[in-house]
């Protein structure tokens, strides 16, 4: 994948600060720990939109944002972002995008991260 297309999904800036600090093979171990947590973050998402329960939703959203944030997830933590403050305006004609987002892309960018850190291990 070319790094421009990369950037839009992953924090690259953080992501080598990360691996000069701890190192990649030391980053790829916390991503596939979130790796096993996605499914379930994904769908509490999903779970609650379809329940129409806003308010578990929102707090779900901050949950997952706060961790594909710690992993360099920049795509998914942005939407996550969005999703979290349900009294924003643009929330009522947005979430429903922005959800689609996450759970359309998550698995790939995830996939993305972890082609990235192995490459640099």
């Amino acid at each position: 994948m070319a790094t421009a297309a990369l950037d839009e999904i992953l924090d690259l800036n953080t992501l080598e600060q990360y691996c000069s600090a701890i190192g990649a093979g030391t980053l790829l171990k916390s991503v596939v720990l979130f790796e096993q947590l996605m499914p379930e973050y994904v769908g509490n998402l999903v779970k609650a939109k379809e329940a129409g329960d806003k308010d578990t939703l929102c707090s779900e959203a901050h949950k997952f944002k706060g961790a594909a944030g710690s992993v360099g997830l920049k795509r998914i933590q942005q939407y996550a972002q969005l999703l979290q403050h349900g009294n924003d305006d643009g929330w009522e004609a947005g979430h429903v995008e922005w959800l689609d987002v996450i759970a359309t892309h998550a698995f790939d960018d995830l996939a993305a991260l972890k082609a990235f850190l192995q490459a640099k291990a």
